[in-house]
């Protein structure tokens, strides 16, 4: 228990969270303009000009939302499976010391085996393309979970332990009381770690095998010559993954609100 008299971490104030936005619209003006100046010097089937990356962006954004509907359909089922059973596999690991050793060795392997076996390996075994990118995508996030969930297990403090055990709880009070808010923050963290990685992956899988998404709309415009296009799906695809770092932040200040958050800068 902290000392009564030392005060709490304070949350970030207004102030930095506006500094923060400052920070990534100064970010995105340098990187548009390094386009800008790029596509004075070189050829249009490189650096395109803005206006045209623009008006591919608007086209992109008005006739193909169904391809980016798609895509993020596929991350959030995906996501959210290697959650549920990530977790589950992790609290395993951490509360059975019998299963530990061949579970752990499982992730391990899994681990090792890269993602391009995976997504040959899937279009072996299945026939539905929903069904090789949901496979990829879950083999390949459900270690991060159940690491990263395990890991915070073991970082339980040992006195915490010694605490509830004074009123005899059940297993399933210990599980629901202490173990399950403590891998919260784990949870959360290894969401905002991967996210970005999980629609990389996604994108790379559509692009091997899917005819509708951001990836196979990538892949008509690369093999079509559009630059364009190929960057104004990239900009898309930028734009989800803040949305999306913005969306788990704010369910991680809604889940961990009775944690304040320490501000060293």
């Amino acid at each position: 228990m902290p000392d009564l008299e030392t005060p709490l971490p304070k949350a970030p104030s207004p102030s930095t969270r506006a500094r923060d936005i400052i920070a990534l619209v100064c970010v995105v003006i340098a990187i548009f303009g390094a386009m800008q100046i790029g596509s004075i010097f070189a050829p249009p089937y490189i650096m395109p000009p803005l206006t045209s990356t623009f008006g591919a962006l608007a086209g992109v954004v008005m006739n193909e939302w169904p391809s980016i509907v798609t895509t993020i359909g596929r991350v959030v089922l995906a996501l959210g499976s290697a959650a549920i059973v990530g977790t589950a596999l992790g609290v395993l690991m951490g509360t059975n010391g019998r299963l530990r050793p061949y579970l752990n060795s499982t992730l391990v392997i899994d681990t090792g085996i890269p993602a391009l076996s995976w997504m040959l390996v899937a279009v072996f075994w299945f026939k539905n393309p929903e069904v090789r990118i949901f496979f990829v995508l879950f083999v390949i996030l459900l270690p991060f979970y159940a690491m990263n969930v395990y890991d915070g297990i073991r970082a339980l403090p040992k006195d915490w332990f010694e605490a509830i055990n004074v009123f005899r709880p059940s297993r399933w009070q210990v599980l629901e009381l202490l173990i399950l808010p403590h891998i919260v923050p784990y949870v959360l963290m290894t969401t905002k770690s991967i996210i970005g990685y999980a629609t990389r992956m996604v994108v790379f899988a559509e692009l091997i095998g899917a005819a509708v998404g951001i990836g196979a709309k990538m892949g008509l415009a690369e093999s079509t010559f559009k630059m364009p296009e190929v960057l104004a799906w990239t900009l898309v695809l930028v734009v989800i993954n803040i949305a999306s770092q913005a969306g788990v932040g704010q369910l991680e200040k809604r889940l961990l609100r009775w944690r304040p958050e320490a501000s060293l800068g």
